[in-house]
């Protein structure tokens, strides 16, 4: 497989195959991995014979939020500098949202903060049954502001309350439960769940599906305005450059509790 950070392939039925390639740091997703997503957006759309998008990770993980190096130098650079990551992230996830060719999502290992957002992007998800989901940025003091709508469509904002609250880890048949995950398949089957979805979806009309999606999505939360998406892409990038985010980072690297949490009296 190439080098590149998203690797794209289409084949000779339309359907083309978006792969997260960065497995040695587990697909976490830097500023490479982004710009990928929208080169491959890019190119999707010039696909006059595109008829399904399947997004998946290369490796043990489909995607473990996002890079914490990178994240450290985006929060110490300007705010102009780290405006344009979270624009950049937030936009990638609304193209891939608004893509009207069917998306199916391929789920394995950890999917984790941005992973969710992904998924949740997708119109199918299938998930293997080791995978793992988390929507944990309060846990290190910033907000996933930019994946709310998407995960309030998936799984209803009482389960955003939850989940995104708690920041807690939970397996592939809670995701299936709560709407995140449709199917949950042994690991070994991933790809053939996935080819019964495409063969299904290659049987329908491609605009009457065009228009279906549409649909959905003009009624859905996820169909955020520009002002709308404009804000959360400002409360995104203002969190991340705040001392509760500073101290959550450092608590991370340093594998220590954060100092919000209350120690106990004698």
């Amino acid at each position: 497989m190439s080098d590149a950070a998203v690797v794209r392939h289409v084949d000779s039925r339309g359907v083309a195959t978006v792969t997260l390639n960065r497995p040695a740091v587990n697909n976490a997703y830097n500023a490479e991995l982004i710009d990928g997503l929208h080169a491959a957006l890019d190119a999707l759309a010039a696909e006059s014979s595109l008829r399904v998008v399947v997004v998946r990770g290369n490796g043990r993980h489909f995607q473990a939020g996002a890079d914490l190096a990178w994240l450290n130098a985006v929060a110490q650079g300007s705010r102009a500098e780290n405006l344009a990551a979270s624009r950049a992230t937030a936009e990638a996830i609304h193209r891939l949202n608004n893509t009207l060719v069917p998306t199916v999502a391929l789920i394995q290992g950890g999917c984790f903060g941005g992973g969710t957002g992904i998924a949740a992007a997708c119109d199918v998800v299938i998930a293997a049954d080791d995978a793992v989901f988390s929507i944990a940025e309060t846990r290190w003091g910033m907000v996933a502001a930019i994946i709310i709508p998407q995960l309030s469509d998936a799984i209803g904002a009482r389960q955003v309350r939850r989940y995104a609250l708690t920041g807690e880890r939970f397996d592939a048949h809670e995701a299936r439960r709560i709407g995140l995950v449709h199917e949950v398949v042994p690991l070994a089957e991933l790809d053939a769940a996935g080819a019964r979805v495409i063969e299904h979806l290659l049987q329908n009309a491609p605009d009457a599906n065009a228009q279906t999606k549409a649909l959905a999505i003009e009624h859905a939360w996820g169909h955020v305005s520009s002002r709308n998406l404009t804000r959360l892409i400002e409360q995104h990038a203002e969190k991340r450059q705040s001392a509760e985010a500073s101290e959550g980072l450092a608590s991370f690297r340093e594998k220590r509790q954060a100092a919000w949490y209350p120690t106990r009296s004698s």
